[in-house]
Order: C-alpha cells, then structure tokens, then sequence
C-alpha cells in the first residue's frame, strides 16, 4: 500500500446560523476571528464555475473562516433549499460536521487517486484555485474537499493565521 501524505488543514460544519456558530466556537475553544463570505458566489470570477453532480450553478451559501490553534475552521450556511453537497448530507434544519480539507500541490493527481478508490465525485469548482469534494459519507463519515494549493489561497490563509495568533480573542471577533 503506497502511503501518502495528506494532512487535513480544514474542518467544517454546515451550521443554521453562521453568527451564533461562530460564537460559540469563538466561547468554547478560543477560535477566531471569523472572517465571513456571505452569500459567497464563485462563478463571478473570471476562471469562476461550479458544477455540482454534473450541473452547473450554485446554491446561496454564506462561509466563516477562522483557526482554532493549528486548525482551520469553515462554518457554512446555505440559506436556499437547492441541491448542493450539503442538502445531500443533512435535511432542513439540520446541521452538524460536514468535511475535512486537504491542500493539494497536484489535484489532478489526488483526484484520480480518489476516483480510483471508489470515492463519488460530487463537485468541481474553482475559488482562488481549483477545488473538488468527494462523497465520502461511506467511507470515512463525510465528505473530502481537495483544495488546490497556490500562493494566493496561503496568502489568504496566512492572513487569517496571522490574525487568530495575534488576536485578542474579543475585539472584532466576526469580520
């Protein structure tokens, strides 16, 4: 068995209210601050597209980013009742885990290596670099997201790094 090296940087939880979820993060563990993307849309990037189990378009999805020690945190809020990784996972109104992420300096590669191991493509999309989620609720309890690793999405992520180091845990704590 080929051994890889795949840490998951990410772990992310559908939520049904980004606000209070974020608090209680913020209360309980000391993570933060949270910086939000609300009602977050990719195809209006120029590379932007998203296409979800073969169909193009999105859903109206809001996200919180923040890091919680070495861990990054993502709290997502979809706030329609249309088809999406997350309607597949949990009904209305529920809200729980949702996936692990992973940085890829070959996503191509990794992609067919999941495929290869029976994973269900579920989408492709791009944001800052080209992202893809597998089903894997079977095998491992949830989805995967392979994020492809470039200098702008660390430059973000640093960003945040930077301000949950260097945070007070109080001032400003949703951005």
């Amino acid at each position: 068995m080929k051994v890889l090296n795949r840490p998951v940087f990410q772990y992310a939880y559908l939520v049904n209210d980004i606000e209070a979820a974020a608090m209680t993060w913020i209360r309980l563990f000391g993570a933060g601050p949270f910086f939000r993307a609300p009602h977050h849309t990719v195809t209006t990037d120029p590379r932007g597209y998203f296409r979800y189990r073969d169909e193009v378009g999105e859903s109206d999805v809001s996200y919180a980013f923040a890091y919680c020690g070495p861990v990054q945190i993502q709290l997502i809020q979809q706030h329609d009742e249309c088809p999406s990784i997350y309607t597949e996972m949990f009904g209305p109104g529920q809200e729980g885990f949702h996936h692990v992420g992973i940085l890829s300096a070959d996503l191509e590669r990794d992609k067919q290596d999941f495929l290869a191991q029976g994973l269900d493509l579920a989408v492709e999309m791009w944001s800052t670099a080209d992202v893809v989620y597998f089903n894997a609720v079977r095998q491992i309890g949830c989805f995967i997201e392979i994020h492809g690793d470039n200098a702008d999405i660390r430059q973000v992520f640093q960003r945040w790094k930077i301000a949950h180091d260097t945070w007070d845990g109080q001032t400003d704590p949703l951005r």
